[in-house]
């Protein structure tokens, strides 16, 4: 009984020390999903209108553009993935993953080759895992992004796009990411980035009864979508690392939240078991003391006589 008690206690002792550390990790995580958060909300407004504006310049001309233009054929496709560089987050890889491997799947079911980009050592781990190949992979800021970052990682994708396919280039780009839709919703949805679809932001405009305003062009609509082609493609890879970011502190705020009840929950049970075991050992051992000195009485008596 005495063993079955020290490990009962041992192993509170273990559960409590885990719940300290999941207890501040939860709290570290609350923290930093409301400064994403606020960074979310500042640089969402650039990223729209950025796409107004792109797209009121394709609508405005009959230039065939990287930006807005569709490819006849599509024959290779980019999918960026953002992950995670650590875990502790619940499903955020693992949902983001599989999106990105529906999405390619798709793609290649089209007839399409597809080049993968990743952000995030939980996504090229498991890539590498599988023995699949990596166009270019980022690490080391999926946490706290700044638009440094996204320059960086946007800069071998306008490279791409502007290639022919011959030349390695590609006819599309999407990207994979987290959209932080509340606290304890995130969604991982895929996005076509480039080229701009004007039917489809033609249709969101519609409902709102927006009109598109008409522009002349100097020195022509080519060369302005050239100059937009990167502020484009740099805003919209920001504002979706702004997001995975938020969605990933809240899916760590949310497990360690979850872990931290489970630690209360056990160290509940084991303190009920550790309170069993005592007990036992003290019927046990009044058991004992009881009966030995029933046994000394008798002895006692026996000898009287």
């Amino acid at each position: 009984m005495g063993a079955q008690l020290r490990v009962y206690k041992r192993r509170i002792r273990s559960v409590t020390a885990t719940k300290k550390i999941t207890k501040a990790m939860e709290m570290i995580a609350a923290s930093r999903v409301v400064k994403a958060q606020r960074k979310v909300a500042a640089s969402t407004p650039y990223a729209t209108e950025l796409t107004r504006a792109v797209t009121a310049v394709g609508a405005g001309s009959n230039t065939k553009h990287a930006l807005t233009t569709q490819a006849d054929k599509v024959v290779r496709s980019a999918v960026l993935l953002l992950t995670s560089d650590r875990g502790l987050a619940g499903a955020f890889n693992s949902n983001a993953i599989k999106a990105a491997e529906q999405l390619t799947a798709r793609l290649e079911a089209e007839g399409k080759q597809v080049d993968t980009y990743i952000v995030g050592r939980r996504g090229l781990a498991h890539y590498n895992f599988r023995e699949r190949k990596v166009a270019q992979s980022w690490s080391g800021f999926t946490d706290e992004p700044t638009y440094a970052d996204a320059k960086k990682v946007a800069a071998p994708l306008i490279e791409a796009i502007e290639k022919d396919t011959a030349d390695g280039g590609v006819d599309e780009i999407h990207i994979v990411f987290t959209e932080f839709v509340s606290m304890m919703t995130q969604t991982a949805l895929g996005d076509r980035l480039l080229p701009l679809s004007l039917d489809e932001v033609a249709k969101e405009a519609a409902p709102k009864g927006e009109i598109l305003p008409l522009y002349d062009f100097e020195p022509s609509a080519e060369d302005v979508l050239d100059a937009l082609l990167p502020r484009y493609v740099e805003s919209r890879v920001y504002n979706a690392l702004l997001q995975s970011a938020a969605s990933k502190h809240a899916a760590t705020r949310r497990a360690m939240k979850s872990a931290t009840d489970n630690a209360g929950e056990l160290i509940e049970t084991l303190s009920r078991l550790a309170n069993a075991a005592r007990q036992a050992e003290i019927t046990q051992e009044i058991s004992e003391i009881v009966g030995g000195s029933a046994a000394l009485a008798d002895a006692t008596a026996g000898s009287d006589r």
